[in-house]
């Protein structure tokens, strides 16, 4: 299924605005991509923590079969792992419950959530990715993707692969 892109220079949060328009009856498979973030949103409602120069996107769209979110979180997490992997020397592991981490480190944290609208459920995946700079945090190891490439990754080769894997996806 076709997934449409909307790029922003700054916003609250990406899941915000994927909520926003979901009540707004903009319902249509969408990533939402932003340069920057003002109030980014972690899990239990950490903040993200949100540098310039990262990536800060969020994908949503409904969920027309049923399937329990246990196992379409999984699924989410291979998808974007596997993603990512292509732009790495290094493997990538899932650490539940929202990271993913190269060498013990934190490179991405996902952000899923679920919303009903005109009874109808949909599937918010908010993706932070650390892609030239790891934000300090206490008791936490963190690095960005950019350290286990020779070659400059390309913000816009992420997208599109992220974006290619959940067309196939959904």
């Amino acid at each position: 299924m076709k997934i449409q892109i909307i790029k922003f220079e700054s916003v609250d949060s990406t899941n915000n605005v994927a909520l926003r328009r979901i009540k707004k009856g903009k319902i249509k498979p969408t990533l939402i991509i932003a340069k920057s973030q003002k109030k980014g949103r972690g899990q239990y409602g950490r903040k993200w923590i949100s540098h310039r120069g990262n990536i800060y996107m969020t994908v949503y769209f409904s969920l027309k079969r049923k399937i329990e979110i246990k196992t379409l979180s999984k699924k989410v997490y291979k998808l974007i792992k596997k993603s990512l992997e292509k732009f790495v020397n290094e493997k990538i592991t899932i650490k539940l419950p929202n990271d993913l981490l190269i060498k013990g480190s934190k490179v991405c944290g996902i952000l899923q959530e679920t919303v009903n609208y005109n009874n109808n459920k949909f599937f918010i995946i908010g993706i932070g990715i650390n892609l030239v700079k790891g934000p300090k945090i206490n008791n936490k190891q963190v690095s960005f993707l950019q350290k286990y490439n020779n070659n400059r990754i390309k913000k816009s080769d992420i997208y599109k692969k992220i974006k290619n894997n959940f067309e196939k996806f959904i």
